[in-house]
């Protein structure tokens, strides 16, 4: 039998690693944006166009390279980050595998521009799926400058499996969070289509966030710190009152380098168990500072998992220093119930000197029981206050009131019979089970009886169809009501938050948001929809930018559509939440006055019967 094993030519085996390495335009700022950091920049411009689809440039001040290292840059496994398998252990880079730029070239039209300080000239290489077109002398500055267009022009599956536009980008501005947080002292500047997103100077770690999240979020971090032989903590929680239904505002770097780790994750999750509501996400920029040897990166491509000697004591070590600094600030204060508050004096009062004695005045003729009577003259006695009247004067108070009282009983018996008269037709329980066949199970389910057998629906469920046909049937068919506030809610957003609303805006306003102004982080609505309480909206919207970040919105999806299912999501009844009979039979009603009540508005089941004949099967 002829042998069947061979070698993959280079491109094709370029194309399978660019697989795992680039997965959308976002990876390639990634990887480019760390080997500009690998470089030793302290400026990096990032220009984007199409959001990633047509242009992804980076440029940096750093090294540069020579005409050799440029043309093997490109090369599969050539790095100059490590030498040996000992150095995957002692990692100090971002990079290491050396298939990066292999596997971007592999799959688009790559133009590089180098130059080192010390050279007149650098070098310019033109590289288009795997085959160098071109490598030329050209005058460019120190650093490097990397372009790479027209991503995967060859594998035109994967460019058809791309997100619309503004997702692409949500991506590609969460890969520039994650390498903008973790280096503050370097200058970042980011484009998209000619106008400038981010132009962060170089800065402290806290003026870092604040710059990328607005400037509302100096008032939400508490400083966390922490210094043990295994592990160094340093950063900031969010407050819990701002904590979110996204989880935008989660990042853990270990040793400068970001990474996604659910099990500490969980740790921050206990600390503030307790302090935040069910649904949302505490805010956290940690950065961990462990010895490279106690970790290992080399478990994914993108290098975002990282395995732990001991994670168990990273857990608790975290958790610890998340508690003290709430506790340390106040978030979350201690109740010591022995202890009087009034007793409390701040530190700095222990020094001071009292430099006056208080005085003290005191009335010594004043007495609680004498009071003063005026008579015509202007002159006036003391009297007694309480004088022993004669029991007379006492049945005095009682003439004439003997037939009105019993004139008033009268009526009141009268009022209090038609009442009751009036509740047992209401309310009789024998009455009601004649008429009404609706009965709550455990605050979730509402069960009711049909002629076949008994009906079970997810009042949950059931009520975001309702709200969802309504709400479609108000932005569609229907002009939007807008109730108008007496003042107007000012709410803040974070640059990536804020752009999404901003989108959204018109579809907001067909469904009776007002808005007067957008700016400076800050949304100012002045209406909301007829029916949606005024501390509902920012729940909201908040669950809207949630829906959309998730990648909801495609271009197969309509935005009216994803508006409607977010905020029927937001406004629907809880499970848990108690109904009483009336609101029990209005529901079941709304439900099957639906087009389409089997299912909710995300595709699930609503409601499931049960026949006489299955229940009796149950019995067998």
């Amino acid at each position: 039998m002829a042998d069947i094993i061979q070698l993959l030519p280079d491109h094709v085996a370029n194309q399978i690693a660019a697989g795992e390495v680039v997965q959308r335009p976002a990876s390639v700022v990634k990887e480019l944006l760390e080997n500009a950091i690998d470089a030793e920049s302290t400026e990096i411009k990032l220009i984007i166009k199409d959001s990633g689809k047509t242009l992804i440039q980076v440029i940096d001040n750093g090294k540069g390279m020579s005409v050799t290292d440029a043309r093997l840059s490109f090369e599969r496994h050539a790095t100059s980050k490590i030498r040996s398998a000992e150095d995957l252990f002692n990692l100090h880079t971002k990079g290491f595998r050396g298939e990066a730029l292999a596997s971007i070239a592999a799959i688009a039209h790559v133009e590089l521009k180098t130059k080192q300080e010390q050279d007149e000239l650098g070098t310019q290489i033109e590289i288009e799926g795997s085959d160098l077109k071109a490598q030329n002398v050209v005058v460019t500055p120190k650093g490097t400058s990397l372009a790479v267009k027209h991503l995967f022009f060859n594998i035109p599956a994967r460019r058809n499996f791309l997100k619309s536009n503004a997702v692409e980008l949500r991506h590609i501005i969460d890969e520039f969070h994650r390498v903008a947080l973790a280096h503050p002292s370097i200058v970042f500047a980011m484009y998209h289509n000619g106008s400038e997103i981010f132009n962060l100077p170089s800065s402290n770690y806290r003026q870092r966030v604040v710059n990328i999240f607005g400037g509302k979020t100096n008032e939400k971090l508490v400083p966390v710190e922490e210094t043990t032989e295994v592990l160094k903590i340093s950063g900031f929680v969010g407050k819990p009152e701002f904590a979110k239904k996204t989880k935008n505002e989660q990042f853990f770097f270990v040793n400068n380098r970001f990474i996604k780790s659910p099990y500490l994750n969980h740790a921050i999750n206990s600390a503030f168990e307790g302090l935040v509501k069910d649904g949302a996400h505490p805010s956290y920029f940690l950065n961990l500072t462990v010895d490279p040897k106690t970790i290992d990166i080399n478990i994914h491509p993108t290098k975002t998992e990282i395995k732990f000697d001991d994670e168990h004591t990273l857990y608790a070590i975290l958790r610890s220093a998340v508690k003290h600094s709430l506790g340390q600030f106040n978030i979350a204060p201690v109740l010591d119930f022995d202890s009087d508050p009034n007793l409390n004096t701040p530190y700095d009062y222990k020094d001071k000197s009292v430099a006056t004695p208080p005085t003290i005045e005191v009335d010594r003729d004043f007495n609680p029981f004498k009071e003063k009577v005026s008579h015509g003259g202007g002159s006036s006695k003391p009297a007694v206050a309480f004088k022993k009247q004669n029991t007379s004067s006492w049945d005095s108070l009682y003439v004439g009131l003997e037939s009105k009282s019993t004139q008033q009983d009268h009526n009141f018996s009268e009022v209090e019979f038609e009442s009751d008269s009036k509740n047992e037709t209401l309310f009789d329980d024998s009455q009601t089970e004649t008429t009404q066949a609706t009965y709550q199970l455990h605050n979730k389910y509402i069960v009711s009886t049909i002629k076949s057998g008994m009906l079970m629906i997810d009042q949950h469920r059931a009520h975001q169809r309702v709200l969802y046909e309504n709400l479609l049937k108000n932005m569609t068919v229907k002009e939007a009501v807008s109730q108008q506030l007496l003042f107007p809610l000012q709410l803040h957003f974070s640059s990536t938050e804020l752009p999404i609303l901003i989108q959204l805006k018109e579809d907001l306003e067909s469904t009776g948001f007002a808005f007067s102004s957008v700016k400076d982080h800050t949304i100012e609505i002045t209406g909301v929809p007829l029916g949606v309480p005024e501390s509902e909206v920012s729940i909201i919207l908040e669950q809207l930018i949630s829906d959309v970040e998730q990648e909801v919105p495609d271009s197969n999806f309509s935005a009216t559509d994803l508006l409607a299912k977010s905020m029927a999501k937001s406004l629907a009844i809880k499970t848990g939440q108690s109904l009483n009979k009336q609101e029990q039979e209005h529901l079941v009603n709304s439900l099957f006055a639906c087009k389409e009540p089997t299912v909710s508005p995300t595709n699930k089941t609503t409601f499931i019967t049960m026949s006489v004949d299955d229940i009796d099967k149950k019995f067998m």
